[in-house]
């Protein structure tokens, strides 16, 4: 059998050029042009160096001019005090792509500064150029940032990348004023921040929701009456012999000692010893058993429905009435809902979906992230006025049928509205059906005056934003005292069982007043 033949020698003819470029590897592909083909510097000192700038600024460290190994200490000095001037360190820690954009920059402007020589400026003169055009780049970048933050809570998902002309002309356009203005709005709704911040079905949490109660049995701590049998022991009980003892008992005591009782000096003895209870007498089994009750801890079946945990965090679906009577006020609250929306979305990790609904097949669905992309179709949305009509049906059947895929069905929905609709019978009990199978919760929040039939029918819960005149042009309150005037003044008009078991068909009352009985109107039949 031939021997296995060795394995071919690797290649290398060019191991000791390319061991000097060993550092490429460790850095992102980003920085491989700048890093090789800067004017600065020569390559080695160069690539070992970005590097160790990229691993400390991500660890949030500046590290001293003096241990730089490039550029020179001439350029390293003056460069890391606008980098401390500008405080970027506290923006790039953990923020790899940040990290990255700030090098390329430095990169970008100290390979400029032959060419401000080339045009005639001195050295000395071109190093200066070159770093007040760094300061002042991220002099505005670090502002952009800033708007950012405030806005969304952290930088956006694509902050690392190059995109920050496209950037830079939405964070000055009129759309983003008025993000800008309806973040400082949110501001004074906390309550409406912390309730969507609860939205999701995903985890659950330590408190209880009463508004959720689950059938199943439990088993709860009650006190019962339980008898038992004791027994009881009864002095001088007749019963069943059981032995012999002492004691001054006449009629339980022993043939011998009477025997005493019949000489004329024993008899002496036998006073003696029942003065001192010493004669022998039968023992009698002098115990009974009796019958006690007496309470004692049992565990017991409650057949009452018992309030589930509460559960938060996963998706959300926004739904948000844009149509005309939304103006003014209750369409600044109904964006802030929607920016709300994306801020824990972003900071939590979470998806968000929104349905913006006018009139019939008016229905516009954005899924909003934080990226560029995201920001600018916020930025949109919140710019632009509503005009349209009033269309439920729609919005709500589309999200009955998002809950129903996988990626959603954890999602709870929110409902931004002035409730100024009416929700037909197949959708509310299309909504019922979604609600029992798949657990979805509807949250409203009321932007207006009044609940309506058609909120009340969908909404689990409703959060009443009263005093939404004041984020318009108004400064009035609410000129009513609740929100609940239909249940309190028309409790007969809401869709209850109780009210539809009451209710007559229009033939049936038609039927009857034809005949003349008026007050003897047929009920209608809950098969039909």
């Amino acid at each position: 059998m031939a021997a296995a033949r060795p394995a071919p020698p690797s290649p290398r003819l060019f191991a000791e050029l390319e061991a000097r470029l060993a550092d490429l590897d460790a850095l992102p592909r980003g920085l491989w042009l700048g890093g090789l083909t800067n004017s600065q510097g020569t390559v080695e000192p160069r690539l070992r160096q970005l590097l160790a700038l990229r691993l400390a600024l991500i660890e949030g460290v500046l590290p001293s001019a003096d241990d730089w190994r490039w550029p020179d200490g001439q350029i390293a000095h003056p460069l890391r005090a606008i980098i401390e001037r500008l405080s970027l360190v506290s923006y790039l820690v953990d923020q790899g792509g940040l990290v990255d954009t700030v090098l390329q920059s430095l990169l970008f402007h100290l390979d400029f500064i032959v060419d401000y020589q080339d045009r005639g400026a001195t050295p000395e003169r071109a190093l200066q150029m070159a770093l007040e055009a760094f300061e002042a780049d991220w002099q505005d970048r670090r502002s952009e940032i800033d708007e950012l933050i405030n806005v969304f809570g952290s930088l956006p998902d694509d902050g690392k990348n190059t995109r920050w002309d496209h950037m830079r002309g939405l964070l000055r356009s009129a759309g983003w004023q008025e993000v800008m203005r309806i973040r400082k709005l949110i501001e004074r709704l906390p309550e409406l921040s912390r309730l969507i911040r609860s939205l999701g079905r995903a985890r659950p949490t330590d408190d209880l929701d009463t508004g959720r109660l689950r059938s199943t049995p439990t088993m709860m701590p009650a006190t019962a009456l339980r008898t038992r049998t004791r027994t009881v022991h009864v002095p001088h009980l007749p019963g069943e012999t059981r032995g012999v003892e002492r004691s001054d008992r006449i009629a339980r005591m022993l043939p011998i000692e009477s025997t005493l009782l019949g000489h004329r000096k024993l008899r002496l003895i036998w006073h003696a010893r029942r003065a001192e209870r010493t004669l022998l007498t039968y023992e009698d089994d002098d115990r009974m058993e009796e019958v006690v009750t007496e309470e004692a801890p049992v565990w017991l079946p409650d057949p009452a429905p018992q309030p589930e945990k509460r559960q938060e965090m996963g998706p959300m679906l926004i739904c948000v009435d844009t149509s005309g009577s939304m103006q003014g006020g209750a369409e600044a609250v109904a964006k802030a809902t929607v920016l709300e929306a994306v801020r824990h979305a972003h900071a939590q990790k979470r998806d968000c979906h929104v349905f913006a609904f006018g009139g019939p097949d008016e229905v516009v669905e954005m899924r909003l992230s934080v990226d560029t992309d995201g920001i600018e179709r916020i930025t949109r949305f919140l710019g632009q006025a509503f005009r349209g009509g009033t269309d439920i049906c729609g919005p709500i059947g589309r999200c009955i049928d998002k809950v129903s895929e996988q990626e959603w069905e954890l999602a709870d929905l929110l409902l931004a509205t002035d409730g100024e609709f009416g929700a037909t019978a197949e959708l509310a009990a299309r909504l019922d059906e979604a609600k029992k199978t798949r657990g979805l919760r509807v949250q409203g929040v009321l932007i207006g005056d009044r609940e309506t039939i058609g909120l009340l029918e969908i909404a689990d819960d409703i959060f009443w934003v009263r005093d939404w005149r004041r984020y318009g042009a108004s400064d009035a309150d609410s000129p009513v005292h609740s929100k609940s005037l239909t249940s309190i003044y028309f409790p007969g008009a809401l869709r209850t069982p109780e009210n539809r078991d009451s209710t007559r068909t229009g033939s049936d009352a038609s039927a009857a007043l034809r005949a003349g009985e008026r007050n003897r109107v047929p009920r209608k039949d809950p098969k039909s």
